[in-house]
């Protein structure tokens, strides 16, 4: 019984001496051999063929050179394109840039010479990015001035510094003893002395370019890490007034007091105008909803037209306040309500269209009320500023971890029944 199947394809015996000698089997891959055939011919010896075509005897060492220079070159074109990316990415650049290095220079006109061979001129500046111009003037001053190029050269620049002056500058600028003299002012002091005859605009300019440093460390007072904390509510407030811009052009004051100890905002009012009576106002609305206690709350304020004035004095001799002035940067600033107003314009206010006064109270009543009832504040371990003025969250921090300690437990146990095809399944291990 005879069977008829697919015919088998032969191939050039010259393809497959290539194969077995670079052992690269994508060489006939490219030309639409099976994969198979080529990594069957590396298995096997060569094969001596007699051909009839003997005017071309290397043509096989020839094709093997070609496939190596293609390697290579392909090669050299990975690495040059790494070398590119590198320096593209490191921003090293010539173009507006000097290179006083004269070595430098004689390195990069030497290589210029040598891809001359291959390539034209314009194409190797073009890659450099250096004007033809500038080549062409290194190559004059290879061979006519030997000097580095640290800006130009002192004979065709004779009104430049000379080094001895630069250095004197130097020494002025980076000495002690003119550490006080302004930049400006000390190359007119220079001149008076007799040392160096150089404008303002030199010296800045030299300073800019050298980096060169003032010796004008400051000396400041340690901050404190820890503002004033009380122990109770109503034991101190602070108040102060932030201005509100609407988008007429017009403005919106806004009172408020701060309670110290819970942060809550004990009262508040937006008004039109910018009056004292408001201040009083304020206060006198927290102090009616004050704790009982003895001892009078006392209120930290700004030196403000707002917070010192004779309706506030009336107010504070009543005995119902006690007021003490905050300063900036110490342990009895005004700080907290300060951080309070930052909250309040940039996370809400300024979020909305502030047309009008309505519209600014409107917005203030609703973060007033989710300031104090709602968001939970970090330092109180979870409580709302309610929670801390009237002491009633005390169990929230205990219910707060013992809740999260169960949300542990629930996330480790749902991880550990979680399994993928890479993880050994329960009832194998049992």
């Amino acid at each position: 019984m005879t069977t008829t199947g697919r015919p088998q394809q032969r191939y050039d015996h010259r393809l497959r001496d290539l194969v077995q000698g670079t052992g690269d089997v994508t060489i006939a891959t490219e030309l639409g051999v099976p994969r198979s055939t080529p990594r069957g011919w590396l298995g096997t010896a060569p094969k001596v063929v007699v051909s009839l075509d003997v005017t071309d005897l290397r043509a096989s060492a020839l094709q093997q050179e070609v496939l190596e220079l293609r390697r290579r070159v392909k090669k050299l074109t990975a690495l040059l394109r790494l070398a590119l990316a590198l320096l593209r990415s490191s921003g090293f650049t010539l173009t507006h840039e000097r290179l006083p290095d004269g070595p430098a220079k004689i390195r990069i006109l030497r290589a210029v010479d040598r891809a001359g061979e291959f390539m034209p001129l314009r194409a190797l500046l073009r890659f450099l990015r250096v004007s033809p111009s500038r080549f062409h003037a290194w190559k004059r001053r290879q061979h006519a001035c030997a000097l580095d190029d640290s800006s130009s050269c002192p004979h065709t620049s004779p009104h430049r510094l000379t080094p001895s002056e630069v250095r004197a500058i130097k020494d002025m600028v980076t000495s002690l003893e003119y550490r006080h003299v302004p930049t400006g002012t000390l190359a007119m002091l220079a001149q008076r002395l007799g040392k160096v005859w150089a404008s303002p605009s030199t010296w800045y300019q030299l300073v800019r370019k050298f980096g060169w440093r003032r010796p004008r460390l400051r000396v400041h007072p340690a901050k404190p890490q820890v503002g004033l904390r009380t122990t109770r509510a109503d034991e101190m407030w602070h108040i102060d007034t932030a201005v509100i811009r609407l988008l007429d052009g017009t403005r919106a004051y806004l009172h408020a007091v701060i309670d110290n100890f819970s942060r809550r905002i004990l009262a508040w009012r937006v008004a039109e105008t910018f009056a004292p009576v408001n201040s009083v106002a304020v206060l006198v609305e927290a102090s009616r909803g004050a704790t009982p206690s003895e001892t009078t709350p006392v209120v930290l304020a700004d030196a403000g037209v707002e917070n010192v004035n004779a309706q506030v004095d009336d107010l504070i001799t009543t005995g119902v306040l006690r007021r003490v002035l905050a300063f900036t940067e110490l342990k009895f600033s005004n700080s907290m309500i300060e951080a309070w107003w930052r909250s309040l314009k940039h996370q809400w206010l300024f979020l909305h269209s502030l047309d009008s006064v309505t519209t600014v109270r409107r917005l203030v009543a609703f973060y007033v009320d989710e300031h104090n009832r709602v968001l939970p504040h970090s330092a109180f371990r979870g409580q709302t500023p309610d929670e801390m003025y009237f002491g009633t969250g005390a169990a929230v921090p205990a219910d707060l971890r013992s809740r999260a300690a169960a949300a542990r437990r629930t996330r480790v146990e749902a991880n550990r029944l979680a399994s993928c095809e890479t993880c050994p399944s329960v009832d194998a291990a049992a």
